[in-house]
């Protein structure tokens, strides 16, 4: 039976259903038009093919759309009783690839295979759907009109089936075959049947049709959920959770890739009535297909209503080719493999360099288990191993340890749902060093391998089934647009199919303008040629209406075959914006970019204004000429038009006058590449989407699709010269010479290229600059982080130029994976050069992997295909390791709110999801549910009024007990070994901050472990806090490498969307501005706060020591990287202590110098917040002690470490460019990194900038204190009545239950202190009821005054005695004044006491007479060490003084570092010391050299370069250092305060020479 036969009875049944519907006559002539077009498209397809027409019916195919190149439509209309026939078979062999050239098959090379039937599993094996993978905002833009989703549509599969039939399932497509054509097996009757088994595992990088088989038979087929889970990538689900919605849904017929058989092929279609059938629908064919549908619940809505469904063949062959390389990528991962698939959490470790650190420290750990009653503790050194600490457990719990295996033992850390290697050293766990920095105790639990749950493996079923639908997964993403055709027409009777309609032409000119405004409303100049042409005289009206038909057929055509693809000539602008009305004189700007360079200069159109034909459009009709030849484009070439416009005059004024000063603005733009992923030149006529311009976003990525997700995007048709042929572009290879070069190059060269270098990134590298490089690029190998820069430089990337650049990649050494990531940024598209660049990757280890995925996950933007080896890369670590998937998905969660490449995400998302298996994606599924319930919950809370939200926060809060109760337990999306089982709403609450982040409590499903507190935000974008942190950890670990730790606290920051994520809570911390504000409101500009608030926390001296000792590494590395990365808007309340000391910073909503405004004025006028009552926990005091001396010298080389690995950082944050944050858009953003870390300054230099430009003028700034105060008083609002005033020097409040009644106080006498400060304190008896001894406490004067004060806030001033005022005339200090005060308390306390009970019983009263630990030393405060056990004591006399001292190039450098140990001056004050230097011998006295004074101090920081030069090497041993301390004297004679002679035989050319010299007392011949 011939195809036109097939068709005349398949219309003839379907206009038999639209009668029995009742339908007009008019929508009859509708259907029957329609019929025409299907006509003309069958023919036109089997004309092409040369089978399936008979030769009555053919024509050429020049005859019907002699403009579409190699048209390929076919639209087959098979009855549904008719099994649909296996003949296409050969042409759904032809094979395809992904874009990596290496998965092509040779053509003849490999032995034929075909490909199995497809199988519908049955009605009842529908699995539960996840609900909240892929639910986002975006993803409601590919929902159609009806409601529905097209990702349902494709899982119902009903778009061939009649209405009210069950909708079955989708069938499973097969393997990919090669992309060249295999023919059919010999011996098989059907190549639909033939089953292929493989067990072998596969190489990802080759395809091989012998090894590259299914893994199943088709009997054994079967859905996996993640079809379901995916789905919602497409529309939103109705009905209960874990069902699936039922209901009547419309079909939508889908055209599918030629690559893909048919659905239902070789298979019967049920059987229906007549009455259940829906007009005969088009099944899709092979190839290019236009589809159009008819459904009656469009036709009670508009009348009649046609979808057409256009899909890219090229994209479609792009994502199949994707599809085939993770059904390879799995195969390589075998479920059974155990240390790729544990099933649960590792515990990271440390780097190399981090575990050195820790080898030699003893770790005390208890060993918890099932197996004993008591725990175990062991003191172990930090080099055992965890195998080894499970052996001497079993010991102690087993006698007979013949029949252990220590294999079958893990250790878990109590807790944490994450478990220890056996192979691990203990010291090489990053919990263990977190535990050990903060002394928190190490708990392990000790339990059976066998014993643990590992529901997040893959397990057999979820390997062998899920990647069978990986083309079904990414299905969805394949269609990119979605047209609705309402045509009307006039409704003359309809007599047969062959009856002539003497149409009238109003009517056709109405139907042609409905098609055309469905499509988007594009006109082409072929339509509208065509209608121009139309008679008005009805007998000649048939001929004419045959061509407008064609035409319009021909742009049917054109609409299914368009894509991003390069155009020769530009045709004109569709569906022009309203707001473009305003504009004037629109022009295109063409230009051809590689990696954002042009390639020439851009072309320019003419100006034009908007037109009406059919619609209002832009038509220029220009072809534009690139002077760049096709066989020298650099294969990643793309062509970017951007439209300009100049805006309209304002009415009522001088026009001309007004044309003058109007500017021409950017309004929409849209990049192409030349090359699709199979390297072919791309050729035809497209329609592109243009994007929107936004200004100030130079630093955003561009990405090559066009803009076809926003409704309203205006449409570019552009068309690209055809040929017969196919312009493929090829690799070439590298070039096989090797230049020589000489050994060794001049001085004035070597410092020209060490000046380039020393600038870290090509960002800012001048023409000039990159001549030098390209020209001396074989003397830059050595240098660590050059290559980047190098490969900026190269001249072109032609194809010419490759095989040298390439030469170049395979000569250079092998980069470390951290220099590795600057040839990932956009300017480096080239793919061999990626592909180089992420095997210098595969170095890394998977913790590493983590602090640099962000970025990685940013660098996918920037790729050109959608298979890519950073692709790859991710996708093969994310099967290794559950932790790097856990993240993996957020982040790629997170990035599908960018509307330019959410596209690709959601490719990349759909992947990642078949690879990780069923257990996983069903825990991503809950915390995506979870987040979803928190984000509701924290919008009512932060829409409530203040007093309510504690109420709304608490009933929204029981929606969490639903979750629970469905799910027994969930991870957080903070940390995979976070493990909840539930919420503890009592302990949940708010801050008052302007987001209202809520406190939330989670329960932890691990009974040997606290409570889980997190802080969940809404409305804040906390990229930007992830970001800063990143860098704030990695600094932290190159420090740790470098054998400097500086105490940094690392918490962890997650967004789970924007505007939404978790943060950790660190506990036992406060913010600066509680500490404070317990001495007042005014607490800010005390300098004693920190300190009180440290000694009140560590008692003892020890405790004490230490908790300063964790204060000064901390708060020198808070200073260095905050200034490095300019953080701002630094309060009080951004700044937190801990209790052991450590300080950090929090809430990094401003950096990079985008300081907060108070008006026209900067809030954050210091570099750094460094105050007084930080200098003086440091210092012990209000005087500079030696400790500050450390604390320079931490800062400082802290601060030249982080300038050593300039170029991480420049690449890590370039990468992140295109990420959206808007304080990170621009080049003048990363440019503020650059200058901050000065990489072009010696560290001599560095250290005295961060010195005298740094640390003192953020000392000395005034804005820093009161900006703290501003902030105090504006959070006086906020203060809750709940929130009871504290002691500054009490740890813990004290009640009359706990301590006892007092039955009196009485301050019996007064001693003299001096430390903390100088005064007397007075010593309080204290008897208590029922206890026989009596109890001394002593407490100052200022210590009565606060409890007076404290006392005053929560009870009437009437209840309280009056207290003794604080001024007196004369000295305060003395011991009559001393005397005075103690009667004076003595009255003050009695009265207090005798006071009514809610005074006298206070709990502030009994908290400040309950005895602290100075108190058990009478007559004696714990005194502040001047100095601390890692800080030298001086011991000498007069003091001593650091020099650094070094020789270079003829020159001698002394730089003054510092001077302790000064003595006062005889009037007890302390001197302004200065340094006066002499280089002897020096009878001239020439060579004077001297320092600026500091000012009131015995322990001066100086940090200043003084410089000798013309001094030869020779005379260096005769040389002799000379020094003097001087007192600066106003109005007197400077005093010398000590000398010292340093002969310079010990100094090492070349070396530096960093030492404390002793001071002597001056001798009347020192200056001889």
């Amino acid at each position: 039976m011939s195809a036109a036969q097939t068709q005349k009875e398949n219309s003839e049944g379907g206009w038999g259903c639209l009668e029995s519907l009742g339908l007009s006559q008019k929508e009859l002539v509708l259907a029957e038009a329609l019929q025409m077009e299907y006509d003309a498209l069958s023919r036109l397809k089997q004309d092409k093919n040369g089978t399936g027409a008979s030769p009555t019916t053919s024509r050429a195919p020049s005859q019907t759309c002699s403009k579409t190149p190699n048209p390929s439509i076919e639209c087959p209309r098979p009855t549904l009783r008719q099994p649909i026939p296996a003949t296409t078979g050969a042409s759904l062999l032809r094979g395809l690839s992904g874009s990596d050239s290496s998965l092509n098959q040779p053509e003849g090379t490999q032995s034929p295979h075909s490909i199995p039937a497809r199988v519908v599993p049955p009605h009842e094996s529908y699995i539960r759907e996840s609900l909240y993978i892929l639910d986002s905002p975006e993803v409601s833009k590919f929902r159609d009109v009806s409601g529905s989703s097209l990702g349902d549509s494709l899982v119902s599969g009903s778009g061939f089936l009649p209405k009210g039939f069950p909708s079955l399932p989708d069938d499973i497509p097969p393997a990919i075959p090669p992309r060249n054509p295999i023919a059919p097996s010999l011996g098989s009757d059907n190549t639909f049947l033939t089953t292929w088994a493989s067990t072998v595992p596969r190489d990802v990088n080759l395809f091989t049709p012998d090894v590259d088989q299914p893994k199943v038979t088709s009997g054994e087929l079967n859905y996996d959920n993640v079809n379901e889970s995916l789905a919602r990538l497409n529309g939103s689900q109705q009905g209960p959770r874990g069902r699936r919605a039922s209901g009547n849904q419309i079909g939508k017929p889908v055209a599918r890739s030629k690559t893909l058989p048919p659905p239902g092929a070789a298979q019967d279609i049920p059987t229906c009535s007549q009455e259940q059938q829906e007009p005969a629908a088009g099944v899709c064919r092979p190839g290019k297909t236009l589809l159009i549908s008819l459904s009656s619940k469009d036709h009670l809505m508009n009348g009649f209503g046609y979808e057409l469904f256009q899909v890219s063949e090229e994209r479609d062959e792009e994502v199949a080719g994707f599809c085939h390389m993770l059904d390879v990528l799995r195969s390589a991962y075998p479920h059974g493999d155990r240390s790729k698939n544990a099933g649960f959490v590792w515990s990271p470790s440390v780097g190399h360099e981090e575990l050195h650190q820790g080898l030699g420290v003893s770790v005390k750990v208890t060993v918890i288990s099932e197996h004993f009653r008591e725990p175990l503790t062991f003191t172990c050194d930090g080099s055992s191993t965890v195998d080894l600490l499970i052996y001497q457990t079993l010991c102690y719990a087993q006698d007979d340890l013949d029949h252990l295996d220590v294999e079958d033992y893990l250790l878990k850390v109590c807790g944490h749902d994450e478990f220890l290697n056996n192979s691990q050293t203990l010291a090489g766990l990053e919990f263990v060093q977190q535990f050990l920095k903060f002394d928190w105790d190490i708990r392990l639990f000790l339990t059976k391998r066998s014993t643990i749950s590992t529901e997040l493996a893959r397990t057999v079923r979820t390997h062998t089934h899920t990647h069978t639908h990986m083309s079904k997964v990414l299905e969805p993403a394949i269609f990119r647009l979605q047209i609705r055709l309402p045509i009307h027409l006039s409704p003359p009777p309809l007599l047969s199919l062959k009856v002539e309609l003497p149409l009238h032409v109003e009517r056709l000119v109405q139907s042609v303008k409905a098609l055309c405004s469905s499509l988007a409303a594009v006109e082409t100049p072929d339509v509208t040629s065509a209608l121009s042409q139309l008679p008005a005289c009805p007998c000649r009206l048939q001929p004419k209406v045959l061509k407008v038909r064609d035409t319009v057929l021909c742009f049917l055509t054109e609409v299914c075959t368009s894509n991003s693809h390069v155009n020769g000539s530009v045709r004109s602008n569709h569906r022009i914006h309203i707001l473009w009305y305003l504009y004037e004189g629109f022009f295109l700007s063409c230009c051809l970019t590689h990696g954002g360079a042009e390639l020439c200069a851009p072309q320019h159109t003419s100006k034009q204004s908007v037109n009406k034909y059919l619609f209002h459009l832009v038509v220029w009709d220009q072809r534009v000429c690139f002077p760049v030849q096709i066989n020298q484009l650099p294969r990643e070439s793309q062509l970017t038009v951007i439209l300009y416009a100049s805006s309209l005059p304002p009415p009522g004024g001088a026009e001309d006058k007004g044309k003058q000063r109007r500017s021409i603005e950017p309004l929409g733009w849209v990049t192409m590449p030349l090359f699709n992923f199979r390297h072919v030149l791309t050729c035809g006529r497209k329609l592109l989407g243009l994007w929107p311009s936004t200004p100030g976003r130079s630093g955003n990525a561009r990405t090559s699709s066009p803009n076809f997700s926003q409704p309203d995007s205006v449409i570019l048709q552009v068309d690209f010269p055809t040929s017969s042929f196919e312009v493929r572009f090829s690799t070439p290879p590298p070039a096989d010479f090797c230049p020589q070069y000489d050994s060794r190059l001049d001085t004035i060269s070597q410092i020209q290229l060490q000046d380039v270098l020393h600038k870290k990134a090509f960002f800012w590298l001048t023409a000039e600059d990159k001549r030098l490089l390209w020209e001396k690029k074989a003397f830059c190998q050595a240098e660590s982080g050059a290559l980047p820069l190098v490969l900026a430089s190269a001249p072109c990337w032609e194809w010419a130029c490759l095989p040298e650049i390439y030469a170049l990649l395979k000569q250079w050494a092998c980069l470390g994976h951290l220099d590795a990531l600057g040839l990932l940024h956009a300017s480096f598209p080239d793919q061999e050069l990626r592909r180089t660049a992420v095997q210098w990757l595969e170095s890394i280890s998977d913790p590493e992997l983590l602090d640099f995925l962000p970025q990685l996950v940013q660098a996918l933007k920037y790729e050109c295909y959608l298979d890519s080896a950073l692709v790859r890369f991710l996708l093969r670590r994310a099967i290794g390791d559950i932790r790097i998937a856990h993240y993996l998905f957020w982040l790629l969660k997170d990035n599908l709110q960018d509307s330019q490449f959410s596209a690709r995400y959601q490719h990349l998302l759909a992947a990642l999801l078949c690879c990780v298996g069923r257990g996983l994606r069903d825990e991503f599924d809950r915390q995506c549910w979870l987040v979803s319930i928190l984000t509701k919950v924290a919008q009512r809370v932060r829409d409530a009024t203040p007093s309510s939200r504690q109420s709304v926060l608490r009933d929204g809060l029981d929606e969490m007990k639903q979750f629970f109760s469905v799910n027994s337990s969930c991870r957080l999306p903070l940390n995979p070994a976070l493990l909840v089982t539930g919420i503890n709403i009592q302990s949940c609450s708010f801050f008052n901050s302007n987001a209202v982040p809520l406190k939330l409590s989670f329960r932890n499903l691990d009974l040997l472990g606290d409570n889980i507190n997190v802080i969940f935000k809404s409305g804040d974008d906390l990229r930007q806090d992830m970001l800063t942190l990143q860098m704030i950890r990695i600094m932290n670990k190159i420090w740790i490498q470098e054998g400097l730790d500086m105490r940094m606290v690392i918490f962890k920051c997650f967004s789970t969307g924007r505007g939404r994520g978790m943060v950790e809570m660190i506990p036992h911390a406060d913010t600066l501005r509680k500490i404070q504000v317990e001495h007042g409101v005014t607490g800010s500009f005390k300098d004693r706060p920190l300190a009180d608030w440290l000694q009140k926390h560590n008692p003892t001296d020890e405790q004490y020591d230490k908790a300063v000792e964790n204060f000064i590494y901390s708060c020198a590395g808070c200073c260095v990287a905050t200034y490095i990365l300019g953080i701002c808007d630094r309060h009080n309340d951004n700044i937190m202590l801990k209790t052991s000391g450590h300080m950090f910073h929090i809430d990094f909503g401003k950096f990079l110098g985008h300081a907060q405004m108070f008006g026209n004025i900067k809030r954050d006028r210091a570099p750094f917040v460094f105050t007084s009552d930080m200098a003086y926990v440091i210092n012990g005091g209000d005087k500079p002690s030696s400790r500050f001396h450390d604390f320079v010298d931490l800062c400082c080389e802290a601060y030249n470490l982080i300038r050593k690995h300039t170029h991480l950082f420049l690449n890590l944050l370039g990468l992140m460019l295109s990420c959206g944050i808007p304080e990170l858009s621009d080049l003048d953003d990363l440019k503020y990194v650059y200058d901050a870390l000065r990489p072009h300054e010696s560290e001599a230099d560095a250290t005295m900038y961060f010195t005298s430009r740094l640390i003192e003028s953020s000392l000395g700034s005034v804005a820093t204190k009161l900006n703290f105060f501003i902030h105090n008083l504006a959070q006086m609002k906020f203060a809750s009545s709940e929130d009871r005033p504290t002691l500054s020097f009490a740890p813990r409040v004290h009640t009359p239950k706990s301590d006892g009644l007092i039955r009196s106080l009485y301050i019996c006498r007064h001693i003299r202190t001096t430390n903390p400060s100088k005064g007397y304190a007075f010593v309080v008896k204290v008897e208590r009821e029922g206890q026989q001894e009596v109890q001394l406490v002593q407490r100052t004067f200022e210590e009565f005054h606060e409890l007076h004060s404290k006392l005053r806030l929560i009870l009437p001033s009437s209840k309280l005695p009056s207290f003794p005022s604080r001024f007196v005339i004369g000295r305060s200090r003395g011991e009559a004044m001393a005397d005075r005060r103690k009667d004076e308390l003595n009255g003050y306390v009695w009265h207090l006491i005798h006071a009514a009970p809610e005074v006298a019983q206070c709990d502030l009263v009994y908290t400040f007479f309950h005895p602290l630990p100075r108190d058990e030393r009478p007559g004696l405060f714990p005194a502040v060490s001047s100095s601390i056990s890692w800080s030298p004591a001086s011991g000498r006399e007069l003091g001593e003084v650091k020099l650094s001292i070094s020789y270079k190039n003829d020159k001698l450098f002394i730089m003054v570092m510092h001077i302790r140990g000064l003595q006062p001056l005889q009037d007890g004050t302390d001197p302004d010391p200065y340094v006066k230097l002499y280089l002897l011998p020096d009878p001239q006295k020439t060579s004077k050299r001297k320092t600026k004074a500091a000012r009131r101090t015995c322990n001066p920081t100086y940090n200043e370069m003084l410089v000798y030069e013309r001094i030869p090497r020779g005379d260096l041993d005769q040389r002799v250092i000379h020094l003097r301390v001087l007192g600066d004297g106003a109005f007197w004679e400077n005093t010398v305060l000590g000398e010292t002679f340093i002969p310079l035989k010990r100094l090492v050319p070349g070396q530096h020479w960093v030492d404390w010299h002793q001071l002597g007392p001056p001798s009347s011949e020192s200056a001889h």
